[in-house]
């Protein structure tokens, strides 16, 4: 079982790759264009996922916290419903 775990790591990591490359837009692709990242891939099993995870992934972009929705205010608060009195 034990020298099975390698080819099945390797064959995990290529389909994770695989599929990451499919789904990833072609714009966000770094260095080469995503056919060519798929070949790679697909014809070195290790040395292409590898590849792909340092050279080919798209950098992720730090989001930045959305401002908080505003919480409704109270009457005495809206100078609309002010007015209205």
């Amino acid at each position: 079982m034990l020298r099975y775990l390698p080819v099945l790591l390797s064959l995990g990591l290529t389909i994770y790759c695989v599929v990451d490359t499919i789904q990833t837009e072609d714009e966000a692709v770094r260095n080469l264009p995503k056919l060519a990242w798929l070949g790679l891939i697909l014809l070195a099993p290790l040395v292409g996922p590898v590849a792909w995870l340092i050279a080919g992934r798209p950098r992720t972009v730090a989001v930045r916290p959305a401002t908080p929705p505003t919480r409704p205010r109270g009457p005495d608060d809206d100078p609309d419903f002010l007015k209205g009195l």
